[in-house]
């Protein structure tokens, strides 16, 4: 079964707004089985709705459309929409209610005749509860093509997706099974990883296809299944990712999305009782909000010092001036001493410190732009490795965060 997306609005064409809703509207669907054929973002203008509406129509059993349903003149959606299925505006009075209940409840400012004219509906149209909103969901058919029309607010969008629109397509159509696994990987390149695993890829089974994803020092390796069996499709992941683990069994580190480093971090020390602490200069405060990213992480997260001016790192976290002095700040006794004291001075377990040049200038060091020392502290030993994360300024700071984490889990696996 095949599906596509079409996104509404002049702000996000030219650039205002990123499309997050068109991502999570393809995995939802995903997850069910239905796969998406193309993304579409278009004015709100006549013409391209309709031309977009008609297109989709010749290619897709279900065209989901997110914005436009707005009350302002600028939001032509809904008579457009009138156009193109030859149907009338009328006003449903449960929605006007709606509205209606929710200003009083909820919104401070007065409701005006704009706010009412959201209770204007296509006659025609299914309506799908908006709970949290003003414009509800409409669902239209056109020949043989389900057309769900849902709010660009991107909480609206979720919750009418996830309680309407899937219910209703998993009720209406059959589809075939999608089913993933995805490797996470660390420390290896993407055309390093191919290499070792050519013979492998090249024998995959035929309802079973790989994508390398690639970001910044990671890689996923997403197997994705497809088919009517669904017991023979996770049986082939099953045996395809026991053999795949002989031949970079070295650099995986868990699998699915919720294995990424900083959940396995999080797993590790909670199940360990031991905290952890950061001490940063370049990164900025990075690697500590990808540790907070996790719900719980005030369980074994003590805090981080951002010393990103070379006399915080004498004063706050007690590097010597003699160290810096001698060595530079971009060195392996600067992160070595900052890793050290941070675990000391917030009393944890564990300490990941990070400095480096980043560029565009060197600043208070010599060391080319791209030249990073990343040192991990325990109660055991204090250690630091250098790295060269390239010339980019980006590009270097995630680099280096990914490469800290994958340093703690190895050292947290150890201790």
């Amino acid at each position: 079964m095949q599906a596509e997306i079409i996104t509404i609005g002049d702000e996000i064409l030219i650039g205002q707004i990123v499309d997050s809703n068109s991502a999570y509207i393809a995995k939802e669907l995903n997850k069910i089985g239905v796969s998406v054929y193309q993304i579409t973002s278009i004015q709100d203008d006549r013409e391209h709705i309709l031309d977009a509406l008609e297109a989709a129509k010749t290619r897709s059993s279900v065209v989901i459309v997110t914005g436009g349903l707005g009350p302002t003149k600028d939001d032509v959606t809904k008579p457009t929409l009138c156009e193109y299925f030859e149907d009338k505006l009328v006003q449903n009075d449960t929605i006007l209610a709606h509205i209606e209940e929710l200003f009083e409840k909820y919104i401070s400012t007065p409701i005006s005749d704009l706010n009412r004219k959201q209770a204007m509906v296509p006659s025609k149209a299914e309506l799908l509860h908006n709970g949290f909103g003003t414009a509800p969901g409409l669902w239209m058919k056109k020949d043989q093509t389900a057309f769900v029309f849902l709010p660009g607010v991107p909480y609206e969008m979720k919750k009418l997706l996830t309680g309407s629109v899937l219910p209703k397509i998993i009720k209406e159509y059959e589809r075939p099974y999608i089913l993933h696994k995805t490797i996470m990987t660390y420390g290896l390149g993407e055309s390093a990883i191919a290499n070792k695993i050519e013979d492998w890829e090249d024998n995959l089974p035929p309802f079973i296809k790989l994508a390398y994803l690639p970001n910044l020092g990671r890689v996923r390796l997403r197997l994705t299944a497809r088919g009517t069996d669904k017991e023979v499709l996770l049986k082939g992941l099953a045996e395809e990712t026991k053999k795949l683990h002989p031949l970079i069994g070295d650099i995986i580190y868990g699998e699915e999305e919720d294995e990424s480093l900083e959940n396995q971090i999080a797993k590790l020390l909670t199940q360990k009782n031991r905290t952890l602490a950061t001490a940063e200069s370049f990164t900025g405060g990075r690697i500590a909000e990808q540790l907070t990213s996790i719900p719980g992480a005030s369980k074994y997260f003590k805090g981080s010092v951002v010393s990103y001016a070379t006399e915080t790192k004498t004063k706050l976290l007690g590097v010597p001036e003699e160290v810096i002095a001698k060595h530079s700040v971009v060195s392996e006794a600067v992160a070595m001493a900052m890793a050290k004291n941070a675990r000391q001075i917030l009393d944890t377990d564990f300490a990941i410190a990070a400095t480096g040049n980043a560029g565009p200038t060197k600043g208070d060091s010599d060391e080319e732009i791209g030249s990073v020392f990343l040192a991990i502290s325990t109660p055991e030993r204090t250690f630091a490795e250098h790295f060269a994360m390239g010339n980019h300024r980006e590009r270097i700071v995630q680099k280096s965060v990914n490469k800290a984490l994958e340093l703690l889990v190895k050292e947290i696996l150890n201790f």
